[in-house]
């Protein structure tokens, strides 16, 4: 059984929104503290987007998606959403939603992450 399963994503143009999703079994969601957003663009490092830490809700983005970009959890359907507004060209990549049963806090780097989808991929035109 896979522990995070994602969905959503697609084609957009700027300006446009998309919305991902990643269901978390339920073993997993009874142990996860992080959740978290990452992507990686082609021929570039796999990259912390949004991360949510469930014992304090405290939330965290990237920069350049910040005011942009909302993460979200709904804890009854133990799946975690990524709102994405006013998509940018530079927002094309491989998303990939990741888990951990540790509080991440500080730099989000893709080794701290024992769980992760299967990725789901966000093209935006110009």
């Amino acid at each position: 059984q896979e522990r995070l399963v994602g969905s959503g994503g697609g084609s957009a143009q700027a300006g446009g929104s998309l919305i991902l999703s990643c269901a978390a079994s339920a073993a997993l969601a009874d142990t996860a503290c992080t959740m978290a957003w990452f992507r990686q663009a082609p021929g570039k490092e796999r990259e912390g987007v949004a991360r949510f830490i469930f014992r304090d809700g405290e939330i965290y983005y990237r920069p350049a998606v910040k005011g942009r970009f909302t993460i979200s959890r709904d804890e009854a359907k133990n799946t975690l959403f990524l709102q994405m507004n006013n998509l940018k060209s530079e927002d094309t990549a491989m998303y990939y939603c990741a888990a951990d049963r540790i509080c991440r806090r500080g730099w989000m780097s893709p080794r701290d992450y024992a769980d992760w989808d299967q990725g789901t991929q966000v093209t935006v035109s110009k």
